[in-house]
Parts: structure tokens; C-alpha cells; sequence
């Protein structure tokens, strides 16, 4: 069934928000929920998904950074509040009867396997959604980054950011009654408008490694089972 879809195998990045309460801040289960119905919908039809997940919900490295904190410590943080998230929503996922394995870039073998290349290959191959969490394991590097990295190495066709806006505009469409919509943005475009696609450092990469970036709003009916069908949805950013 998945021969019918444009995409086979994709990287999805998600913001830390997207299993925060009305709040924005913490874990809400029944939100874990709602994202793990999503991806039941899409790994059903035989796509195979691997998930790099952020902590914006539980921790931005910038408050601490603010107040004095070192660069180091502050990333260290937020890798382990994406491992929290990670552990949400395998949780959420497993009660929805999807097949699942964790693995984190910093080793916690009571926790979830460590990242290795081949063997996270090797469950996709399976059937099994796979989420990374912990990032890339390095300071100084956005989860961005590291949904642009693991994209790359496990030979994803394309890297879908899912956010709660519908693509990527030249200004904020919150605030902005004449707020425009891109269908269509280069990756040099992307990056000399300072849009919020996504950092630099993992847009530079997916150019340089010719990976295209889909970003498009998570909670719209059907989003993700259609942009993995390659209906037109979001913005898509490539060559």
C-alpha cells in the first residue's frame, strides 16, 4: 500500500508543544493522544516514520542562558526534556497499538536504546515508528538540526516539520492581516528572509544534502497521510 504514496520513509519533526496543554507548558496525555492517532493514521498504510521530538514545553535553553547559565548546561537540559517527550508519546503510541522504539542519542540503557544508525534502519524496515530523542547529543545544536542530521542518515525521503501553522508566510499570519503564504521557498530564499522555517545550520545542511523540508500545520484533517501522498500541502522547501 505504501507504493501508492510519494513518500516512503519520512523524518517528522515536532515542536515540544505539540503534547503541551492549553498552556504551552508541561505534558498533556490526552494531547500525546491526538499527535499518536496522527501517526497510527500515516504508519498504517505501510509509511515509515522515525520522530525527533523537541522540549519547548518543558525547557528553552534561552531562559537559562539569560540569567547566566552556560550554553552547555542549558542544551544538556533540553536534550533530556526531549527524552521526557519522547516518553510520552511512545507511551501514547504503544496504547494506540503501534509498534515503537526509542532511542537516545545520550546513552540511558534503562530508558531506551541508543542511537545507532543501522539498527534504527533496521526497525523502520519492520514496521516500527522509531523516536529519537536527546537530539543530536552535542550542545550547541537545535533539535533542528538534529531532525535535519537523522533525516539524512537513515535515507528519508523527505523532513516534514509539523507545526500549528500551515506552512510558512513572510510574516506572522497571528498577527498580520496581510501575512503571505509561500507554496514554494529555495533553501538560499529560506535562509536570506530569516524565515522560521527552521535554524540555519539545519537548513544548510538539508541543502547541501539535497533534502526537502515540508512544513505544514499538524492539526489540519488529514495533513500529514496527504503530504506523504504528495497532495499540496504546506510549504515546501528545496532546490
Amino acid at each position: 500500500m505504501a507504493d501508492k504514496f510519494k513518500y516512503q520513509r519520512v523524518l517528522l519533526k515536532l515542536g515540544g508543544e505539540a503534547l503541551a496543554p492549553p498552556s504551552g507548558v508541561g505534558i498533556d496525555p490526552g494531547r500525546a493522544e491526538d499527535v499518536a492517532k496522527i501517526i497510527k493514521g500515516v504508519a498504517a498504510a505501510g509509511v515509515q516514520i522515525a520522530v525527533v521530538i523537541g522540549a519547548g514545553n518543558l525547557w528553552r535553553g534561552t531562559t537559562g542562558i539569560e540569567r547566566g547559565m552556560e550554553r552547555t548546561t542549558a542544551d544538556h537540559m533540553g536534550m533530556l526534556g526531549t527524552v521526557m517527550n519522547a516518553i510520552a508519546l511512545q507511551d501514547a503510541l504503544e496504547r494506540e497499538g503501534v509498534a515503537t522504539r526509542m532511542q537516545t542519542a545520550i546513552e540511558m540503557k534503562d530508558v531506551a536504546e541508543p542511537y545507532i544508525r543501522r539498527r534504527a534502519v533496521r526497525h523502520l524496515e519492520k514496521g516500527r515508528v522509531i523516536i529519537l530523542g536527546a537530539g543530536t547529543g552535542n550542545p550547541y545544536f537545535t533539535t533542528d538540526t538534529a531532525g535535519a542530521l537523522r533525516a539524512m542518515e537513515i535515507d528519508a525521503n523527505i523532513l516534514i516539520k509539523a507545526t500549528k501553522v500551515d506552512g510558512v508566510y513572510d510574516s506572522d499570519p497571528d498577527t498580520s492581516t496581510d501575512a503571505k503564504k509561500f507554496e514554494g521557498l529555495t533553501y538560499i530564499d529560506a535562509i536570506n528572509r530569516r524565515l522560521k522555517v527552521m535554524d540555519s545550520t539545519a537548513l544548510s545542511l538539508c541543502m547541501d544534502n539535497d533534502m526537502p523540508i515540508l512544513v505544514l500545520d499538524l492539526w489540519a484533517v488529514n495533513s500529514l497521510l496527504r503530504a506523504v501522498k504528495g497532495e499540496p500541502v504546506g510549504t515546501l522547501v528545496s532546490h
